[in-house]
């Protein structure tokens, strides 16, 4: 993995949720690759600690933390903790989220007699319980987080937040409302955020990753033998570069909005990281 040259973040603390995860670990190894000392927060704590070793044994400083970004007493314990061993937040990546079976129809449309068919997961009996979970892991676990950290970001030279937002927000999914939708809100409430945190020098803006292969949704992109699932041949077709991101794809654009040098005036934007499906009509 290699640092887009010209960024430095030496002498910056970074904290990133749902950094125990494939895109959130890669991150938080850019950013440490990239000079910044991070905190690694995650609900899983071993999936935290694995990858603040991996970036210790690098040469780099991290720290491994059990953070629940829906529980704000987690969340001010681990600004406690990172206050008092890496000093004051200077960049906050809000990368947890995700959706749950619970929260997805069966089908991409709804057909006449799927309304009274047994095992089949409608608009309307998707279950409120894991629609409530899926907004508010994507939605309150943005807010809440910047709540916390962003209190020490005040006046702060540099301070920035990234969200991570998703395709979602520009093009909804079949099947995944709760997701659209909360990605959605994350989109609106950076705009938001950079409104109102820009009289005290905190920038905010997103990253919208178009299709990258994750633990999460391995096995809605690959069949069992490795075969790509009907829904992965739909994507690439409206995807004008043809393939599936990788993690190097996202590294310039973190790098750049984690800078002030780089991205001093850049504020309240999405950034689409996706291959070109956001622009793509299909015809």
């Amino acid at each position: 993995m290699s640092v887009a040259s010209g960024i430095s973040l030496a002498g910056k603390v970074a904290v990133l949720t749902g950094a125990g995860g494939v895109i959130g670990s890669h991150f938080a190894q850019v950013l440490s690759q990239a000079g910044a000392a991070v905190g690694i927060a995650d609900v899983n704590l071993d999936a935290a600690q694995r990858v603040a070793d991996e970036i210790e044994k690098r040469g780099g400083t991290a720290l491994a933390l059990q953070v629940n970004v829906l529980d704000k007493s987690s969340l001010q314990a681990a600004r406690e903790e990172v206050l008092a061993k890496l000093g004051p937040v200077d960049i906050l990546v809000n990368g947890a989220g995700g959706n749950h079976p619970k929260a997805t129809t069966t089908k991409e449309v709804l057909e006449p007699g799927d309304v009274d068919a047994d095992g089949v997961a409608t608009f309307f009996n998707l279950d409120a319980d894991g629609i409530n979970f899926v907004f508010n892991l994507n939605f309150l676990g943005t807010l809440l987080p910047t709540q916390v950290f962003a209190q020490d970001m005040v006046m702060r030279k540099g301070a920035t937040i990234i969200n991570i937002s998703s395709m979602n927000a520009f093009r909804p999914l079949t099947k995944i409302p709760a997701y659209s939708a909360a990605k959605a809100a994350v989109s609106n409430f950076t705009q938001w955020l950079a409104v109102h945190f820009a009289p005290v020098g905190i920038r905010v803006n997103a990253i919208a990753p178009g299709f990258f292969v994750t633990h999460q949704n391995r096995n809605l992109l690959y069949e069992g033998n490795g075969e790509l699932t009907d829904r992965s041949r739909k994507i690439l077709a409206h995807t004008p570069m043809a393939r599936f991101g990788e993690l190097s794809d996202l590294t310039g654009t973190l790098l750049w909005l984690a800078s002030e040098e780089a991205s001093g005036f850049v504020d309240g934007i999405v950034v689409p990281v996706d291959g070109g499906f956001s622009a793509y009509s299909g015809v």
